[in-house]
């Protein structure tokens, strides 16, 4: 029995889904009401323009969703559903590969473009979004990292400092530290002299330096929102080590 208007359109919008145009999926739920019809009838059936319906038909002819007579004047039949939907899902997956190979060189690449002169530097806003960058970062660590920061910020990277505790070095610079230091981790407790003056970095603030190429530059002015600095250029890591070293020197090992 034909479907009602507005069920073939919702049928439609679910097609339109997997790749199909709107007309495309309008003339295919058409076709499977039918054993098989003629343009004209096509166009009854589905509300298509008269004009828009050859184009649509050689479009799912070549989708291998409507199969064709010999016959004057042509009929069209829908394949069968399971055929047709299967056909479009290996041309998605198809597609989905495609993009996912050439999306994966794009990015494989992408220290060619970052190389040379040019020196990036990613801003990040929001606790949120600098708190969990901070962990990725913590537990994408090959080798070391070096973390200096105040309690309000340690204290919430703790726990993944812990986990990554024994599996690489990890060396803290904190302003006081609460609690026994986790086995593995070496802490040093001093007062930076940029954090002294109250109010310079907010009470969230600090630096993580990963395997010695990376580093993010967390801080905020009271009332303000904090805001991070991410990069892997050469100049800026080499820029914070030496803040690193000048603090470090100057500091007590728990």
């Amino acid at each position: 029995m034909p479907t009602s208007p507005e069920y073939a359109r919702s049928v439609a919008e679910a097609l339109k889904t997997l790749g199909l145009t709107k007309y495309e999926a309008l003339v295919y739920v058409a076709l499977l009401q039918v054993t098989k019809a003629t343009a004209t009838e096509i166009h009854e059936l589905s509300g298509v323009p008269r004009a828009s319906v050859y184009p649509v038909l050689d479009r799912l002819l070549q989708k291998n969703m409507v199969t064709v007579s010999h016959t004057t004047p042509k009929r069209f039949s829908a394949t069968p559903p399971d055929n047709a939907i299967n056909t479009l899902l290996r041309e998605i997956e198809e597609k989905a590969t495609y993009a996912k190979d050439v999306l994966g060189e794009l990015w494989k690449d992408r220290t060619c473009i970052e190389g040379g002169d040019q020196e990036l530097i990613w801003n990040i806003l929001g606790d949120a979004n600098i708190t969990s960058r901070l962990r990725d970062l913590i537990y994408q660590a090959g080798n070391e990292i070096r973390i200096m920061g105040n309690w309000a910020l340690l204290k919430d990277l703790r726990e993944a400092l812990e986990e990554r505790a024994g599996e690489i070095r990890i060396d803290v610079i904190a302003e006081h530290w609460e609690g026994a230091v986790p086995e593995g981790v070496t802490v040093t407790t001093t007062v930076p002299p940029v954090w002294h003056e109250k109010g310079k970095m907010g009470e969230r603030a600090g630096m993580l330096f990963v395997d010695g190429t990376k580093v993010m530059v967390a801080m905020g002015s009271h009332g303000e929102a904090p805001t991070a600095l991410f990069s892997e250029a050469e100049g800026f890591v080499r820029f914070f080590s030496r803040y690193w070293d000048l603090i470090h020197g100057f500091g007590e090992k728990k």
